[in-house]
């Protein structure tokens, strides 16, 4: 996706607000790059539906804390069940404009009633009102994004109340895609693959057909599901569970197939229903997020659905400025940070 040039940033920190866990990540720029000079995962707190102002601000304050970052502009993300993202066509408009008619009728464009939504736009073929009047019955691909208005004013009050700058909220759909436009360049702008986010509580696939977004979708399974699965099918802990399944499962191949079945109909769903739509072949899938680490979780998907499943590091492309620390543990980690990383770099 292309990157907001509203403004000039020279570091951003990023902030992934996931189900489980927390990621954030400290960017700067470097030359004509970037450079990552810190990041952290912490616990998210336990909340129901939206997260209170009171509790993310604090949230937001441990995780200042942990990247010294009092005072540094922050994008936050918002999860994948409670955002919309959707690619619509419209008359070009300015973005304003958009913004007015979907709040006041959303139903028009998005066939939904979304009283109470906060959106943005982003115009994919870049149709400017100099086109529009030379071609008045020209439509422009509009891709358009909406949260809830709480949640909007909690991550802002609460940013600001935790010392930070409030300066982009992005949708976590969109994150692996504007990291995986860095990391990948060539395979962004001239394939046609997905990119598939196994989070905690749900994954999501997004299809990229040369470096347009055509289909984003969530399914409500994610790791947690396969680890509660192994657990209850070995009578272990959780813990124990989840590290089997990362690190051993060899030794669990029978539990995990059956697990992973579920999560491979419904990709293979959306890749079909993507190919019979758009009369095109997907070449490649590459996949992100925790479970990712686990090569047969990878190789069975790959056996399942019949395409070709790749792993990614969203850090191609970026130069690490670590500490010795976390320079020694970020080959493991960098898998779970492909939304962090691409929040930030959609605000420089």
């Amino acid at each position: 996706m292309k990157r907001n040039l509203r403004k000039k940033h020279d570091q951003m920190l990023a902030v992934d607000l996931g189900a489980r866990s927390t990621k954030a990540v400290l960017l700067h720029r470097r030359g004509n790059g970037f450079a990552l000079s810190k990041y952290t995962i912490l616990d998210t707190p336990i909340f129901e539906k939206i997260i209170s102002e009171d509790l993310l601000t604090e949230h937001l304050r441990a995780i200042a804390q942990a990247m010294q970052a009092s005072g540094k502009p922050v994008a936050l993300t918002v999860g994948v069940e409670d955002t919309l993202v959707r690619t619509v066509e419209m008359p070009p408009m300015p973005p304003e404009t958009i913004r007015l008619i979907l709040k006041n009728n959303p139903r028009v464009y998005l066939q939904q009633d979304l009283s109470g939504y906060v959106f943005d736009s982003y115009s994919v073929n870049a149709l400017n009102s100099t086109v529009a009047s030379k071609e008045p019955q020209a439509k422009a691909k509009v891709l358009i994004a909406g949260a809830k208005d709480q949640i909007i004013a909690n991550y802002v009050g609460a940013s600001k109340r935790a010392g930070l700058v409030p300066d982009h909220i992005v949708p976590g759909i969109l994150g692996p895609v504007n990291a995986f436009e860095l990391a990948m360049p060539e395979a962004f702008s001239s394939q046609t693959v997905a990119l598939v986010d196994i989070g905690f509580r749900s994954s999501s696939i997004s299809i990229l057909q040369e470096g347009e977004l055509v289909l984003n979708r969530v399914v409500n399974i994610g790791g947690d599901r396969l680890t509660t699965g192994l657990s209850e099918a070995m009578s272990i802990a959780y813990a124990e569970a989840e590290s089997i399944k990362v690190g051993m499962p060899t030794e669990v191949e029978t539990q995990l197939e059956v697990l992973i079945s579920p999560l491979a109909r419904e990709l293979r769903a959306s890749i079909d229903f993507f190919e019979h739509q758009h009369e095109r072949t997907l070449s490649e899938v590459y996949i992100s997020g925790g479970s990712s680490r686990s090569d047969f979780i990878v190789q069975s998907l790959r056996r399942e659905i019949g395409i070709e499943f790749k792993k990614w590091n969203p850090l191609t492309g970026i130069q690490l400025a670590l500490n010795p620390a976390q320079s020694a543990e970020i080959e493991q980690i960098a898998p779970l940070l492909s939304v962090a990383v691409g929040a930030a770099l959609t605000a420089f």
